[in-house]
């Protein structure tokens, strides 16, 4: 591990590895609806009786306008879209092989090291950081800390949902700040299409596959351009309108298992009217901390999980309409990829920005959670 030495903590790279297939709006609608029609004649006579609800179309206009989604990327296609399945279904990896979720997050990561000129051996530390974690031990970013081939170092894993990655950032940036690491990686590999309900109409459109890496570094090592961590916020109120229920102590109770309550369920309206003030407040408070104005946000990369949540925290963080450049979007290409949304948009639209120039990342969701990272580009 590096000599131990307190120092400011900078973002000096990020990484970003993107599934091979993508499933379009079209096509999952196609699917939805086969699987629907299917399960109506099925259940004709109860539905008739009524004993059951109807499955009710989707349409393409439907999630357009709930969520501002038009693809998502996967690491699985066919079972996805298969109404029979409607499920990722990949062989099981033994013991010995790299762990799928690992494999992803050693691929963003190495980007990010690339990016910044960096060796797996410079780095100090892994946080995994994101809402599913493919098994409890051992620590998949032990794992991963293993595969990119670090050597000295440590490293553990962390979720708080969608807020994982900021929640991550302000950890290492701790790390730093304590002289406990020089070089942290935070990776957030999200395969979301696991937990997804692809046969619920109202979430069947949410969710897509990614990993993001964000390298966090003492500022007198970090490259030339890099940018400040001017400040971080986290906070979080329990709340169950976003929920999972999948976990080992399932067992105990097998006869009251229920497939759907063990994937990914919420209360959207609630989520919405509950999470916009929330996160609007936060970031206001923190602004006035910081002696920051609207005026002198050049963008914000937000978390990447309703286009309509986006705008109206946008509107109250810069007093006006955000146009695509102030506030840009990934969420139509990458539907929401739960932590690792906010670092997409960071990732695709930060390289221009100039010297100087100050921006947000972003993110909320479960919990419910949110985090705050103001970052200043520079030389």
């Amino acid at each position: 591990m590096s000599e131990r030495s307190t120092a400011e903590p900078v973002i000096s790279a990020t990484g970003l590895f993107t599934p091979p297939h993508s499933i379009s709006n079209e096509e999952l609608v196609e699917s939805y609806n086969s699987y629907a029609e299917n399960w109506n004649a099925a259940h004709a006579d109860a539905i008739a009786a009524g004993d059951a609800e109807p499955k009710v179309a989707s349409s393409t206009e439907f999630i357009e306008k709930a969520s501002g989604i038009k693809a998502r990327f996967v690491m699985e296609k066919d079972s996805v879209l298969d109404p029979q399945i409607m499920a990722p279904r990949w062989p099981e990896r033994s013991n010995e092989e790299l762990s799928v979720l690992a494999e992803i997050g050693v691929n963003a990561a190495r980007q990010a090291l690339e990016r910044a000129g960096r060796a797996p051996q410079d780095v100090d530390a892994v946080l995994c950081a994101c809402s599913n974690l493919q098994r409890p031990y051992p620590a998949m970013a032990v794992e991963i800390q293993d595969a990119l081939g670090m050597g000295d170092g440590f490293g553990f894993d962390m979720n708080v949902a969608c807020s994982s990655a900021t929640f991550g950032i302000q950890t290492a940036a701790d790390y730093i700040r304590a002289g406990h690491a020089r070089s942290v990686l935070v990776v957030s590999p999200e395969i979301t299409s696991g937990h997804l309900n692809w046969k619920d109409r109202d979430s069947h459109f949410i969710f897509g596959d990614v990993a993001t890496a964000v390298l966090v570094e003492a500022a007198d090592i970090a490259p030339s351009p890099h940018w400040q961590i001017l400040g971080t916020r986290l906070k979080t109120v329990f709340s169950n309108n976003i929920r999972n229920n999948f976990g080992f102590l399932n067992r105990t109770a097998p006869e009251t298992r229920d497939e759907d309550d063990k994937l990914f369920v919420q209360e959207g309206r609630k989520v919405f009217k509950e999470v916009v003030p929330m996160v609007s407040a936060i970031i206001a408070d923190q602004m006035a901390e910081l002696g920051l104005e609207g005026a002198d946000m050049r963008r914000l990369w937000l978390h990447q999980a309703n286009a309509n949540m986006n705008r109206l925290i946008a509107h109250k963080v810069l007093g006006h309409e955000a146009s695509g450049d102030e506030s840009p979007t990934v969420l139509d290409r990458y539907a929401n990829t739960s932590s690792a949304g906010s670092i997409i948009a960071f990732h695709e639209h930060s390289d221009d920005l100039e010297v100087g120039d100050t921006g947000l990342i972003c993110s909320f969701g479960a919990g419910y959670s949110a985090g705050t990272v103001f970052v200043r580009k520079v030389s």
